[in-house]
């Protein structure tokens, strides 16, 4: 038998495969759309100098006092030429867009891909949506020179304490604050923190009380956020 015969295989002679192989099913191809995420979502954040990221509860609907308390900080920072960002969805983060776009600023989301319900609110001007959580998380986490959290549940003390610990651990600058608004959420945790991991366990150390602010007004937020220096990564 010639080589030219052995190249002329009949197609039923041929290997065959159960399922055709999609190669963005592979692993390559994830992490190729991972870095991708990665390389748009700092390109996007690079465009906006001066920002505060908002995080808090996605349940306050615009009759919850935290909800025209967000609304109201995030006019403030838009008539200080501060852009605001938040995860783009309902709640405290619709409330942020919200001020942001009514005061003439910019009103940024950073949303998420999801098949049925994530919608992004119809406050947000600039928006960008991520295929994986982790990649919009760390977007979040690098976006801002402030951090302002409002009560929230489990996803904002996920939030919060991440972002405390990337300052604790010098993986985020210590200029930047971390402004926790609403005493009467945040003042028992801060006590938890204080009496049982500092003073009782040990597992703090004094300057780590220093991480975090507390403060109860839209006024008092804006002053701590508008003391704050840009952030040197952009």
């Amino acid at each position: 038998m010639s080589d030219k015969d052995e190249l002329n295989v009949p197609a039923a002679k041929l290997p065959h495969f159960e399922k055709p192989i999609d190669f963005r099913a592979s692993f390559h191809w994830r992490v190729f759309r991972i870095m991708a995420e990665f390389v748009d979502g700092f390109q996007f954040l690079a465009d906006f100098k001066k920002t505060v990221t908002f995080f808090g509860s996605a349940r306050f609907d615009e009759k919850n006092k935290w909800y025209a308390e967000a609304r109201k900080l995030a006019s403030l920072l838009a008539q200080e030429n501060i852009g605001v960002i938040s995860g783009g969805g309902p709640g405290i983060m619709e409330a942020a867009n919200r001020g942001a776009a009514e005061a003439g600023g910019d009103s940024i989301g950073l949303n998420i891909k999801l098949p049925y319900e994530q919608r992004i609110n119809p406050w947000v001007k600039k928006a960008i949506a991520f295929h994986y959580f982790f990649v919009r998380k760390v977007m979040l986490s690098y976006s801002a020179q402030a951090y302002v959290f409002f009560p929230g549940g489990f996803g904002t003390l996920d939030e919060v304490f991440e972002i405390i610990t990337l300052i604790q651990t010098k993986k985020v600058s210590g200029t930047i604050p971390v402004i926790l608004v609403g005493k009467e959420f945040w003042q028992p945790i801060c006590e938890w923190i204080d009496e049982a991991l500092y003073q009782k366990f040990a597992t703090l150390d004094k300057e780590d009380m220093n991480l975090y602010k507390l403060v109860d007004t839209a006024e008092e937020a804006l002053a701590v956020a508008k003391a704050a220096p840009l952030r040197k990564e952009f």
